[in-house]
Parts: C-alpha cells; structure tokens; sequence
C-alpha cells in the first residue's frame, strides 16, 4: 500500500545512515519530527520536546532547502535570528557564526531595488547566482564583473530584504573544498539609476494623485462664482439706473456700475448716463449714515437696558446676601440645625461670589464708558500737569469718601454694641456667655476698623502733603520760568547793544554755554527737577521727564547742555563697584557766588 511504501522508504533512509554516528541518526530522525531511538530503544537525547519536533541544539529543516521553494517569513526584531545551512542544485550555503556582529549596509537609496553581491567564488557563473537569488524573487537582471562581485535587480523593493538575509553566508560550490569554488557572500543595497528614475516616476504620480484629489477636494468647498456682469448697453443703462435707486437692489446695482467703471465704458457718448448713475450712488450716502446712526442709537439704547437690568439683578443679589447674614445672626442662628446652618452658609457664599461677578462686570461697563469719553489726544505739558493735579484732587475726594463711609461704619458698630449692651442686661445668665464672645469678637472688629480708619487718615494726609509739594514746585517752575524770560530779554538787549562793537566781542558772546531759547527753557525744567531732587539723579532719569514733555528730546543733547553748564550743574559718581552710577546734581546757588 501506499503507507506501506512510505514507512519502508522511511525506513531505508534511516537504515542508510551509519550506526556510528548517533549525532547524524538522532538529526535525521529530529528532522523527521520522531524521537531519537536508538537500536535498542532507548533515547539517544533526552532532552527532546515531542511537541517542537525537534531537539536542543539541533537545527530543524531549512525552509530555503531544494524542493520547499519558499523564503523564511521576517524575523521578529525581539526574537535572535537562527540561520541554517542551505542547499541548492550546484551549491551550499552555510550559515555565518550566530555570535558574529550582523554584516554592515550602506544606507538604503530611494526605491532600491539593486543589490551588490560580493565574496563570490571565481568559478561561480550566472546561472549558480541565478540558482541561489531567485528565490528571493524575481531577477530582472544580473551584471557579474571578473572581480568576484555581481549587481542583482529585482522586480520589486521587498525582494531585497530577501537578498540581505543572505549576507554573511559562505558559499561552496558542490563538494568541491578548492578555495576557487568557495566564497562568503557580502549583500548590500547598490545605487542604480534605473532604480531612482522608477521612484522619482512613482513620486511623481503619488504628487499628481494627490493635487487631483486636493483640487477636487477645494471644487468642491469653493463658493459658487458670481453671475456674470452684462455689458454696457443703453438698455441695461437704464435699468441699472431704476435699480440704484431702490434700496433692495443698491448693492447688486452698485456692483455692476464699479464693473463697467473698470472695464472702460466710460466715455463722451455715455459720460452723462454714467455722471447720473454716480449721482443716484452717492444720494444714498445720507441713508446710510442715517442707518448707521439708528444702529448706534440702538446698540446705546441695549447697552443701557443691559445696564439697567444688570443693575436690578445686582440689587437682588445684595437682598439675598443680606437675608443670608441676618440669617447669619445670634437670634435667628441658634434655632437652625447643623445641616440648615451649612445650607445657609453654603448658599451665602455662592450669592456672595455671582455678586461680586456681577459687580466686575457692571464695572468694567463703566470703565469702558469712561475710556471712551476719555481725549485720547495728546495733551500739552501743562495741561499732563493739570490731569496730573485734578487726579490727586480725584483721589483725595476717594479717601475721604473711604474715610466717611468707614465712620458710619464705626458708628454702626457702635451702636450695635450699644444694643447688645442693653439687650446683655436684660438677657438671663445662660445667655451671658455667648454675650460676651459676640461683644469680643465685635470689640476685635472695631478695633480693626480703627486701625483701618487711622491708615487712611494717614494716608490721606500724605496724599495732601503731595498735592502741596506739586502746587509749590508749580510755583517754582512759574518763577523760573518769568526768570528765564526776563533773562532772555537782557541777554536780548545785551546782543544788540554789543553789534556796535568790535569782532572779538561777538566771539565772546557767541561763546555763551546757552545758546537758544529752547536750552534756556531746558535749563530751566532740569534745574527745577534736581532741585526737586537733592540728592541728584541719572542722566537717564531726567531724559525720562523730558521725553513726558517732549518726544524728540535725545540724552545726548541733555548731557551735552548739562557738561557746558559747569557752575549750573554738577556730576559725580555714587556707589561702590558694580553699583557705581553718575549723577547729576543742581549747583546753581554755590555757581552763582562763583561766577
């Protein structure tokens, strides 16, 4: 029978192999996916798993041997590569060393699809390189040199990592041991044009696939085009013309009007027709402002209805809270349970917060008006010192606003205390106690709050102490600058009078450190500012307050003017190494006794 026949061949091969090698007896029959036996039935290796179907240390069958005609699936990169001996029709290929680094590879080029095949034995010809690489995959084409060394091409790009598994491996030629028909094969990616110009071809129809579908994809969110404009005739004239002046229609008529514009059908012939077109156009310029202005009116209209109802809902919030904290208070407190207590506080606290939102918000409206009734103009120096002025008076006026309010608060407090004096009278005793925390922590309260009044008090005696110093440096400028003028006019009479003399005269004059009037005013606004300033100060300082009043004065037209003035101003150094700074002082009384 047919199993017959196939046991008895199994058995001839197994009878074939010498008895004295068990290593060939116990691979063959390991290979066969049987347990080893030997002759007389005891197991040659005992470490072989039945359900491997192979042992340790034995190699299995090569997928790559004649006769199978299939390439080893990829390696797991986690997994060590096992290579195994592979036969062919005309040669063997024995595997490299497993403990050996892997062979080196160039960098693979684009769309490779050529390897250069090296370490091939001088006797091999095409036909046993054909017989080892095919298969790997279909060979297009095979360049051998005289060199040992061949270029393979493949028909397709994963058919080379085929090839590479193969690198390393050393080739005999038959069972021929002559070192001419032996070799160890060395794989690597080659760079082929033909191979670079089928990528370069496929990227190309990658780019062009993807702006077709980028085109149809932008066609198919593009807005419909517009209709076309008519051309000018005397007809459509006319009609344009009934058409700017409907309101409904402007727009679409107005386009179509800018469009003959610019086409050029402007002309003798049709110059009235279009002057009166124009006409129509900009008689709708009154309307237009009109809307405008009646969007606006009702855009100021919701703001305030906004307001208003924002204001309402501020004020219901504040009932809440005051409900929550008359809540809050010793009479009705004590008759709550610990869970209502908790609710109450709870929900005290939310109203507080949305209060507050509410507050910022109505606030911030407010602020938006008044930045925009605000001149955003830029405003002479004098008038910068007159804000600066009406500010300080703005912010006297709040903290003695602050200050009132905190003494009504005082007095409220006060009498608070007073009632609870009298209401702690007439209270029984096991009601002392809880008296005498509230009257403490209402005693503590009021002591904050005087602390709290005395700070503003002090504060607002410095604000006034400020407001005093600006009026009396005002003062001073004023002086300085009638000084200044008056100065100006004898230095001016003083000039005319020394024309009539001699040439060396004028030199001395024109040799004056002030030499306009604008320095004069310079000198002037600087010395009042060190003055203000005794203890001196940087160049870059005083540049700062200049530049307030005005844009284009530079440090280096400061400084020069200062350094000219030697008995007016004076620099010197302060500090001590890496905070060492020049400052300039005002030495004007000390130069005027000089001079």
């Amino acid at each position: 029978s047919a199993g017959g026949g196939r046991t008895l061949s199994l058995d001839s091969i197994l009878m074939g192999l010498p008895m004295s090698d068990p290593t060939a007896w116990a691979t063959a029959m390991n290979n066969l996916g049987m347990a080893p036996m030997g002759m007389t039935g005891q197991p040659l290796l005992p470490d072989f798993d039945p359900a491997l179907g192979m042992m340790t240390g034995i190699p299995p069958i090569n997928p790559m041997m004649p006769g199978l005609g299939i390439v080893p699936p990829p390696i797991p990169p986690d997994m060590p590569a096992v290579k195994e001996i592979i036969h062919c029709k005309s040669c063997t290929l024995f595997p490299p060393n497993p403990h050996l680094p892997p062979p080196a590879t160039r960098e693979r080029p684009p769309g490779c699809k050529t390897v250069f095949v090296g370490g091939l034995p001088e006797n091999g010809t095409e036909q046993i390189i054909m017989e080892v690489f095919e298969q790997c995959g279909e060979v297009i084409a095979i360049r051998k040199s005289k060199k040992n060394f061949c270029h393979i091409r493949f028909a397709e790009e994963f058919m080379v990592d085929k090839a590479l598994y193969l690198s390393g491996y050393r080739i005999r030629l038959g069972s021929s041991t002559d070192k001419k028909d032996t070799g160890r094969l060395h794989v690597d990616f080659a760079q082929a044009r033909d191979d670079l110009y089928e990528w370069e071809c496929k990227q190309r129809m990658l780019a062009r696939e993807e702006r077709h579908r980028r085109r149809l994809q932008e066609e198919r969110f593009r807005p419909p085009s517009p209709p076309p404009v008519v051309h000018y005739s005397d007809h459509e004239c006319s009609v344009v013309a009934e058409k700017l002046k409907d309101d409904t229609k402007f727009l679409e008529a107005i386009q179509t009007l800018l469009t003959w514009i610019e086409r050029g059908e402007v002309n003798r012939r049709t110059a009235n027709n279009f002057y009166s077109m124009i006409q129509s156009a900009n008689s709708h310029v009154r309307r237009l402002v009109n809307e405008k202005a009646a969007h606006e009116k009702e855009m100021e209209e919701a703001k305030d209805k906004f307001k208003l109802a924002l204001s309402g809902i501020l004020l219901q919030f504040e009932q809440i809270v005051a409900v929550y904290h008359s809540a809050s208070k010793q009479k009705a407190w004590d008759h709550f349970t610990k869970a209502q207590r908790k609710n109450i506080s709870v929900w005290c606290k939310q109203a507080e917060e949305i209060r507050n939102i509410h507050n910022d918000e109505l606030m911030g409206i407010r602020r938006e008006e008044e930045m925009e009734m605000s001149d955003e103009e830029i405003e002479d120096p004098s008038e910068m010192k007159e804000t600066e002025e009406s500010a300080l008076v703005s912010q006297v006026e709040a903290l003695k606003e602050e200050n009132d309010s905190l003494r009504w608060q005082l007095d409220a407090y006060r009498n608070e205390v007073e009632l609870l004096k009298q209401e702690q009278g007439k209270a029984s005793r096991d009601e002392d106690t809880t008296k005498e925390q509230q009257m403490k922590l209402l005693q503590q309260a009021l002591q904050g709050m005087q602390k709290h009044l005395l700070k503003v008090q002090d504060e607002y005696k410095k604000r006034e102490a400020e407001l005093e110093k600006v009026k009396e440096d005002k003062l001073k400028m004023e002086t300085l600058l009638e000084n200044l003028k008056e100065q100006e006019s004898s230095a001016g009479r003083a000039c005319a009078c020394s024309q009539e003399k001699e040439c060396p005269a004028e030199k001395v004059l024109s040799s004056s450190p002030v030499r306009s009037e604008r320095e004069v005013l310079l000198v002037g606004i600087i010395s009042t500012f060190l003055h203000v300033h005794p203890f001196g100060a940087s160049i870059e300082y005083i540049c700062s307050y200049l530049q307030r009043l005005d844009s284009k004065i530079c440090t280096a037209e400061v400084e020069v003017l200062m350094t000219r003035l030697q008995n007016t101003f004076r620099q010197e150094l302060s500090g001590v190494g890496a905070s060492l700074e020049k400052r300039w002082k005002f030495c004007g009384f000390d130069g005027l006794k000089m001079t």
